[in-house]
């Protein structure tokens, strides 16, 4: 079983159901890898998503990734990539795979640059950090491009354009 807390959205705009928005990406993501059975396993895989601002996620980046920026998502994953297999045989009851954090201000600005609706990209962003939850990672380009790849499939069971496509005219390239 999935369970997804989700905190923070009271601070996001309410243009949109920011906890469907978030269960459909999750599943979205999770759909793509072979851990997809975790989301009807008897253990409970619970994960976390924090809708909050700039100011919060450049503190958390500067302590866990020595970056004192903003970012548009950060990923902290619980449980070892090597033990992802294992999760679906626990009888532990209940296992966190992770929180999953999100830049209001810099999303919307990402989503303007990019032309693309700010739910949109709020998704992407959230599939993206499930997936790295999940143990995948962009660190050289093959693992970019696999990871990039299962981002795209999520996104296109939602109905959202592929975000690593080339802009259309309209669009200002994110430089």
């Amino acid at each position: 079983m999935l369970d997804i807390a989700l905190s923070g959205e009271e601070s996001w705009p309410a243009e949109a159901d920011w906890r469907a928005l978030a269960q459909r990406a999750v599943i979205a993501a999770f759909a793509q890898t072979p851990h997809d059975e975790l989301r009807n396993a008897k253990v409970c895989v619970e994960l976390s998503v924090k809708l909050t601002d700039d100011a919060e996620v450049q503190h958390l980046n500067a302590a866990y990734r020595h970056k004192d920026a903003p970012t548009n998502v950060l990923s902290f994953p619980m449980v070892q990539q090597d033990l992802l297999e294992t999760l679906s045989n626990s009888d532990d009851g209940e296992v966190l795979l992770g929180d999953i954090v999100l830049a209001r201000e810099t999303c919307a600005r990402e989503a303007e640059e990019k032309g693309i609706p700010f739910a949109d990209h709020a998704t992407h962003l959230i599939a993206h950090g499930t997936l790295h939850l999940l143990g995948y990672d962009h660190m050289n380009e093959h693992e970019a491009e696999e990871m990039e790849a299962m981002e795209v499939s999520a996104l296109a069971t939602l109905n959202i354009a592929n975000p690593y496509a080339a802009p259309t005219g309209d669009q200002v390239e994110n430089g």
